[in-house]
C-alpha cells in the first residue's frame, strides 16, 4: 500500500466534508460509551471529556490539539476545563468551518503538524485525537507532541490501533483496505506507541483499552450513512456520483466493524507525562 501523504489526506477530508458533518457532525471521531445509553453525541463528548480528565487540565492553562478537525471537540474541551485551545488541521473546509464558529478561547488553523513551527514547551497540554494515524511519520509526530509541551506537561493519545500479529486474510481484507480508504498510514500497534512515548521523551502513565467501549461507533455510522441514501438524493449523488476518490470509505465502514468484532482493530487512550527535569530543547 503507498504511504498517504499529508495532501491526500486534507483531500480525503475536504472531498467528504459534507458526508463527515452529515454522519458524525462536527466531532468527528469514535463515541465512548461507559453506561451503555448514552446517544452518539452524548458519547463524542464523553471521549473528549476523557482525554480532558487524563490531561488534568486546570483553568487558564493552554492546550494543543492536534488534528482538530471542525474544533468542536476543541471548543468541549475549552468550555469543560476552562482553557485556551490552539488546534491545527490539514483540511482547509474544517479550518473555515472552524473559524465560521468563532469560539474565542479556541483558535484553529490549517497546517501540517510535522511541520508546525510552535516553539518549545509552548503548551500546558498536548492532545492528538485519532490524528496519529493519519501521520506518514507517527513517531515524529510523537516527538512534536513532546517537545511543544513544557516540562511537567502532559500528553494523550487516542488511537484506534491494528492488531501486533493479525491473520493473513484480516491483514488483506480488512486493514490494509481500511488503512488505504481511511487515509491512515500510521496505524499503529500498541507496543510501537508505547515505543514512541519513550524515544519522544515522555513518560507513559496508564493505557487504557476502549475497545468495546467505542465499537458502537460503526454501526451508528453504517446505520445513518444507509437512511441518508435512502433519504436524501442530495447524499445518494454525492456518495455515488462525482466523489470517485474518497466515497468508497463509506463502504469501508463495514470493514472497521468486522474487525473490531474479530479483534484486529482496538482503541487506546495513552496518558504520558513529560518529566520536569527535561530540556525544552
Amino acid at each position: 500500500m503507498g504511504e498517504s501523504t499529508p495532501g491526500e489526506v486534507a483531500a480525503h477530508y475536504d472531498e467528504l466534508d459534507p458526508y463527515y458533518r452529515r454522519i458524525w457532525g462536527e466531532q468527528v471521531h469514535h463515541g465512548l460509551w461507559l453506561r451503555g445509553d448514552e446517544t452518539p453525541e452524548e458519547a463524542a463528548r464523553g471521549l473528549a471529556r476523557a482525554a480532558g480528565e487524563r490531561l488534568r487540565l486546570g483553568a487558564g492553562q493552554r492546550l494543543c490539539d492536534v488534528g482538530c478537525g471542525y474544533g468542536r471537540t476543541a471548543g468541549e474541551l475549552a468550555s469543560a476545563f476552562d482553557v485556551s485551545v490552539f488546534g491545527l488541521t490539514l483540511s482547509g473546509r474544517q479550518a473555515r468551518r472552524a473559524v465560521e464558529r468563532a469560539d474565542a478561547r479556541v483558535e484553529v488553523r490549517q497546517g501540517d503538524w510535522l511541520d508546525n513551527g510552535l516553539d518549545d514547551g509552548s503548551f500546558d497540554a498536548a492532545v492528538a485525537i485519532e490524528s496519529l494515524e493519519h501521520m506518514p511519520d507517527p513517531a515524529r509526530a510523537v516527538a512534536e507532541m513532546a517537545r511543544v509541551v513544557r516540562p511537567g506537561g502532559r500528553g494523550v493519545l487516542c488511537c484506534w490501533l491494528r492488531a501486533a500479529e493479525p491473520r493473513a486474510w484480516e491483514h488483506r481484507h480488512l486493514l490494509e483496505p481500511i488503512r488505504r480508504e481511511g487515509r491512515l498510514p500510521g496505524m499503529a500497534t500498541e507496543a510501537e506507541i508505547r515505543e514512541w512515548l519513550g524515544r519522544g521523551g515522555l513518560e507513559l502513565e496508564r493505557v487504557d483499552d476502549f475497545s468495546r467501549e467505542v465499537e458502537r461507533t460503526w454501526p451508528v455510522c453504517i446505520r445513518r450513512t444507509l437512511v441518508a441514501l435512502l433519504r436524501d438524493a442530495g447524499m445518494r449523488r454525492y456518495l455515488l456520483g462525482r466523489h470517485r476518490q474518497s466515497r468508497v470509505f463509506a463502504v469501508t465502514l463495514l470493514r472497521i466493524w468486522l474487525a473490531y468484532a474479530l479483534g484486529a482493530v482496538g482503541y487506546r487512550v495513552f496518558t504520558a507525562c513529560k518529566p520536569r527535569g527535561s530540556a525544552l530543547a
